[in-house]
């Protein structure tokens, strides 16, 4: 059994969709981010390769061993709706827009990936740093990231999964081996 220790990166304060953009995270809430590393485990920290997930696991890895970043922990791909705000992704395509975010797992934007996809992709990530089981990891990603690895762990539906808050600096535990358990959701020490 291995507990994941699961941060979302810092804020972007970006007003659009922001998957694969790779946007720098304002890390000036150095409280916040002190608080944050007092309450990880002495363990390995491995982060997406994009910028705002990397430059967090800088500032709050310390003397913890980093791990080389793992771009299948990257947020999913918005497609040609990235960089758009959700109201103009919505009136480009309000059928669409509407099945990808009410949890159709195979609605995509166009030129991006599905949430399917994106389950797909970080469930493999998940995997292979599980081997050999550790016994702490702590992952540094995205919202999407977060909530995929939710969703394996509870078995609950996409729209279920997506109803989460994953808020910017929280911390959510999981279990994870033979039976995955979620044991805090968007935790602020």
């Amino acid at each position: 059994m291995t507990r994941l220790w699961l941060i979302r990166h810092g804020p972007t304060h970006a007003r659009t969709l922001v998957g694969w953009t790779d946007l720098p995270a304002d890390l000036g809430d150095a409280a916040a981010l002190a608080r944050l590393s007092a309450a990880l485990p002495n363990a390995p920290v491995v982060s997406s390769d994009l910028i705002r997930a990397r430059d967090t696991a800088r500032r709050i890895a310390g003397s913890r061993e980093v791990l080389p970043v793992e771009p299948r922990l990257r947020e999913i791909h918005f497609g040609h709706w990235e960089g758009l705000s959700h109201d103009q992704a919505a009136a480009a395509d309000p059928a669409l827009t509407r099945a990808f975010w009410s949890g159709d797992e195979t609605a995509c934007a166009p030129g991006g990936e599905s949430w399917r996809d994106l389950r797909a992709r970080v469930d493999a990530a998940m995997d292979a740093l599980l081997e050999p089981r550790p016994a702490d990891l702590i992952v540094v990603a995205h919202f999407g990231v977060i909530l995929s690895v939710i969703q394996r762990a509870t078995g609950a539906s996409a729209p279920e999964t997506l109803a989460q808050t994953i808020e910017p600096l929280s911390l959510t535990t999981i279990r994870a081996g033979t039976d995955w358990r979620v044991e805090t959701v968007n935790q602020h020490p």
